[in-house]
């Protein structure tokens, strides 16, 4: 790969740009808050995990050994704009007259299979929380030895007022906390702002179904130390990166500072980054509003789940994306004719100067070398805090360009190759049978057809068509390529 930028991300702590350096030479510890299961996640939150996705495919192509953790949440005193509640997980298993753990594990095979669709990539590890109890309890314990906690009659509390840089996350500081920062008022608190680390089994909370013994009595973990207990569990006391969608800046992502800052006197994470909302009209795509997406609305529609990864993606992540079909159809044309100059690059040849071409002495095709230019492009774009529209627009770059080249040695034929197997694997949506499940025998026939295409004898080429379409897909030429779709 020729020499590009150092990669440069936003880290929401700073508010600002920052290069990025590892604590550990060529490693990263990358932690992302996984979903809560007490119901199928919506598009709208795909979109930070997609975001992670493509942080940690970048660092691999940059040549990082990353350590990814993705958390499931299947327990917990659940927290939401500061406000406590009802654990979300008991309440849908009451709505559906079954228990807590079978809900979890529903919804959890839903959100696998969705991850799947979507090409994500397997985490380094992927703990839950009702497997993390006892590393909970061992970090309840140093806060209360260190004097960071008060016990109240429901459950032991965080102080927030013993952590001098409570709200540098967010700019929600004590100081600035107000009316428009809704946080929950009850009178065993000795500050509206701290919060839960662990619930006793008591008043509102007896029924609790999900329970586990402690030096407090029975009880269940807050949401928030959970993530602190999983991260360090596999990842040690520091990262060197944590994901999360903006509405995971507070207060989750600022307890989960204080808390664990507090428990282990060093920095939780170097870099914080988020992923802007994705709205609907003029509204947030939310649960509350009503105007949520599931992938299987998405392939009713016809279109691929990995149409809709494009989609995500072509925004940066750090503008809020206004989701419409219009935009879902304009990211399916836009990747097949990506899928099928990949296809047309993997058809070429080694081709030489004819005798006559050198006497006329047209320029020949230099090699590797010109292809320098769109690698480098799409490297600086990636580094430039993952700004994905600029590094597609080096991919159609190269697409232009590659198409008008005569002639091509090894040499180049190896770095147009390298740049697609770099491109592939970054974006994560240019897999054609990761895209469509195209069963064996459908892709056999296709690439029979290709063959027949380009022999050019259109009269096989209609006939494995139609073979196609008995099968139960539909094909379409597409440039050099073909596009098939289930019917």
């Amino acid at each position: 790969m020729p020499k590009a930028s150092p990669l440069k991300l936003y880290n929401t702590f700073s508010k600002k740009e920052e290069e990025f350096k590892a604590i550990e030479e060529g490693k990263v510890r990358m932690y992302t808050c996984g979903p809560t299961v007490y119901g199928r996640p919506h598009i709208g939150n795909y979109s930070s995990f997609l975001m992670a996705d493509l942080l940690r495919r970048w660092l691999e192509v940059s040549g990082y050994e990353v350590s990814h953790v993705k958390n499931i949440t299947d327990v917990g005193h659940l927290v939401a704009d500061q406000n406590e509640g009802e654990d979300k997980i008991e309440k849908q298993a009451k709505a559906e007259k079954t228990d807590p753990l079978a809900i979890a594990k529903k919804y959890e095979k839903m959100y696998l299979e969705d991850e799947a669709a979507l090409n994500m990539l397997k985490p380094y590890k992927r703990p839950r929380a009702t497997e993390t109890i006892k590393e909970m309890i061992e970090i309840v314990k140093t806060l209360e030895e260190k004097g960071f906690t008060y016990e109240t009659e429901d459950g032991i509390y965080f102080s927030v007022e013993k952590f001098a840089d409570y709200g540098k996350l967010s700019g929600n500081t004590l100081d600035n906390l107000n009316a428009g920062v809704r946080i929950d008022v009850k009178e065993e608190k000795k500050h509206p702002a701290d919060f839960a680390l662990w619930k006793k089994c008591v008043g509102e909370n007896a029924e609790h179904i999900l329970r586990w013994d402690s030096p407090w009595g029975e009880g269940f973990p807050g949401w928030h130390i959970e993530c602190s207990a999983m991260s360090m569990k596999f990842l040690g006391d520091e990262l060197d990166i944590h994901t999360g969608g903006e509405d995971n800046i507070f207060p989750h992502h600022e307890c989960e500072i204080a808390q664990s800052e507090s428990a282990t006197g060093k920095p939780f994470s170097r870099f914080w980054i988020h992923r802007r909302r994705i709205d609907m009209g003029s509204e947030k795509m939310s649960k509350s509003l009503g105007n949520v997406l599931s992938i299987d609305d998405v392939i009713e529609k016809g279109y691929s789940p990995l149409d809709l990864r494009y989609l995500f993606l072509s925004v940066h992540y750090r503008t809020n994306l206004k989701f419409s079909w219009k935009g879902v159809d304009d990211a399916k044309k836009a990747r097949r004719k990506i899928l099928g100059w990949m296809d047309e690059i993997g058809s070429l040849k080694e081709t030489k100067e004819s005798k006559e071409t050198k006497e006329k002495k047209e320029p020949r095709y230099s090699g590797a070398v010109c292809l320098e230019k769109f690698i480098t492009s799409f490297s600086d774009a990636m580094n430039s805090d993952l700004n994905t529209p600029q590094a597609l627009a080096a991919i159609f770059d190269c697409m232009s360009w590659s198409r008008n080249q005569k002639y091509w040695s090894q040499e180049a034929l190896e770095a147009l190759n390298d740049f697609v197997a770099m491109v592939s694997h970054t974006f994560g949506c240019f897999d054609q049978e990761a895209a469509e499940n195209v069963p064996v025998e459908v892709q056999k026939l296709l690439d029979e057809r290709q063959v027949a295409r380009d022999g050019k004898n259109f009269e096989m080429s209609d006939k494995l068509r139609d073979q196609i379409k008995e099968l139960g897909w539909e094909v379409r030429d597409e440039g050099g390529g073909q596009e098939v779709r289930k019917l």
